[in-house]
C-alpha cells in the first residue's frame, strides 16, 4: 500500500502523532512498468468518478517527425534515465529512447497513466 496523505515527520524531523486512519483517497498504486510486447491494457477507476487507462504492454507508438505524426512499431527499448534495469526489461517510462521501425525516438507521454506511447524522432 502505498500512502499519498501527509508525511508522518515534522519539518525538524520529530515525529508527528496520527489522528486518524488513511483514507481511501489517500492509497496510491504502484507504478505500471509498461512492456514492450502485445497490447495490454487496464482501465482503473480513480478519484472524482473518472477512469484512467493503463497499458500494461504496448508495441505502437506516435513519433512525431517534423510537423508530421505516423504510427510506428516499437522494438526494443535502447535507452532510460529513470532506470538502467529498464532497459534490460523492456520498461517504457517517460523519457526512455526506443527503437522503432521510423528509427530512435525519445517518450513524451507517460504510458502508465494515460495508456499511450507519444514519441519524437532524434533523427
Amino acid at each position: 500500500m502505498q500512502d499519498q496523505g501527509r508525511s508522518t515527520r515534522k519539518r525538524t524531523g520529530g515525529r508527528l502523532k496520527n489522528v486518524r486512519n488513511t483514507r481511501k483517497d489517500e492509497i496510491g498504486r504502484l507504478p505500471t512498468e509498461t512492456q514492450v510486447g502485445e497490447p495490454r491494457f487496464r482501465t482503473i477507476a480513480v478519484h472524482g468518478n473518472g477512469t484512467k487507462t493503463r497499458a500494461l504492454a504496448t508495441n505502437v507508438a506516435s513519433v512525431n517527425k517534423g510537423d508530421e505524426t505516423v504510427a510506428a512499431d516499437i522494438e526494443d527499448v535502447v535507452e532510460n534515465d529513470a532506470n538502467p534495469n529498464y532497459v534490460r526489461r523492456n520498461i517504457i517510462t517517460k523519457g526512455a529512447v526506443i527503437e522503432t521501425s521510423e528509427g530512435r525516438a525519445r517518450v513524451k507521454s507517460r504510458p502508465g497513466q494515460t495508456g499511450q506511447v507519444n514519441a519524437v524522432s532524434l533523427e
